[in-house]
């Protein structure tokens, strides 16, 4: 069976957004910090384990800022898929697969994160299931027991408060598998055991 990862930047104090996340700001004041290590064209080697996933998920605030009833005019924060496979999206509230980039439609599940697994199992066949985010998102596969690996790319910030990674999350096992030294930030992969 393949196998359920995540990779998400994480701050030195354990925060994956910042504080005051919206609309204008959606990974909240001082987020984008997380990521810059990207912009600036390091860890291509992680690349690849995005692209040996078959399909995504992540949570609803993830793809967009909006509760309650959808906006059918929103389209995600990208303006379309990212990541070019099939993304399943935990929401309460019913959507219509939003059908972008060809083979990489965006599916809206309200029936819960086994089940947002097992649609995305069925697409990705014999590839991986990545959890795009947010932390609420990987906090609760990680409290069912479902995650596999983690990769968490640590960045030399605090951000002092915001969205914590990982709390709640019941005592899962990290074992450390590889260790990637960047310039800019250190990316750890750990298995994860119940």
């Amino acid at each position: 069976m393949s196998k359920l990862t995540c990779q998400i930047s994480v701050s030195l104090d354990g925060y994956v957004a910042g504080p005051s996340q919206g609309p204008d700001d959606p990974l909240g004041e001082g987020g984008m910090r997380l990521h810059e290590w990207l912009f600036a064209g390091e860890g291509p080697e992680l690349q690849v384990g995005i692209k040996s996933c078959g399909a995504f998920i992540m949570g609803r605030n993830m793809f967009g800022p909006g509760r309650g009833a959808w906006d059918q005019s929103w389209h995600g924060w990208w303006g379309g898929n990212p990541y070019h496979q099939p993304v399943f999206v935990l929401t309460h509230h019913e959507r219509e697969t939003l059908p972008v980039d060809g083979d990489a439609p965006f599916h809206f599940v309200t029936t819960g994160i086994e089940s947002a697994l097992e649609q995305a199992r069925a697409v990705a066949g014999d590839r991986d299931v990545m959890v795009a985010g947010g932390a609420e998102t990987v906090r609760q596969y990680l409290a069912a027991g479902l995650l596999d690996e983690l990769l968490l790319t640590v960045t030399p910030v605090l951000l002092g408060k915001g969205e914590q990674l990982l709390v709640d999350v019941g005592d899962p096992t990290f074992e450390q598998v590889e260790t990637i030294v960047s310039p800019s930030v250190t990316h750890l992969r750990y298995r994860v055991t119940y």
